[in-house]
């Protein structure tokens, strides 16, 4: 590969880091071309971009971004794969989901997601459970609406009761 190779590649994984908001380090060594594929297509399903890089690219490229992702250093040994997504839990849920299906790879090394760097491949379910932004609105819209909701239903209930006692008192 030549330096203007890896100068290309360097930029444009500095681009896809500072663009994406939430990304995944893996190690996906070890899978069989079946599963390899099965891997990528889930991956391409799920709006998820999977890029196999060279450690040292990678890190060369953390340096260059905006994001704070120093402490995620360490965990270039072995192969990577980087997955990319909009949605912070994404990967989360494919990795456990094809775990699942198809043994105890891709591990996850480290991931950034929410501005928060998390380690090691125990801490999947803990990414599987945090929410997106769009979710936590949802939680917190329909926590608003819920006071809104009983007061209605209660001012409806009341008018019912009512016209109830007002016909029971003209029938009078």
């Amino acid at each position: 590969m030549t330096k203007e190779e890896k100068t290309r590649i360097i930029e444009d994984l500095a681009q896809q880091l500072n663009e994406t908001p939430h990304f995944y380090l893996t190690d996906a060594s070890g899978l069989n071309a079946a599963d390899t594929s099965a891997l990528r297509r889930l991956c391409f399903n799920n709006n998820i971009k999977l890029v196999v890089v060279k450690n040292t690219l990678l890190s060369k490229a953390f340096d260059k971004i905006d994001k704070e992702v120093e402490e995620l250093k360490p965990a270039l040994k072995q192969p990577t794969a980087i997955m990319f997504s909009e949605v912070g839990n994404a990967p989360a849920k494919l990795i456990k989901d094809f775990r699942s299906k198809n043994g105890e790879k891709p591990l996850l090394k480290a991931a950034y997601v929410e501005e928060s760097i998390y380690f090691g491949d125990n801490q999947l379910e803990a990414l599987v459970n945090v929410k997106s932004k769009d979710e936590l609105l949802g939680d917190l819209i329909a926590l608003l609406k819920s006071p809104i909701n009983t007061v209605m239903s209660q001012l409806s209930s009341g008018k019912n009761l009512l016209a109830g006692l007002t016909k029971a008192l003209s029938e009078r």
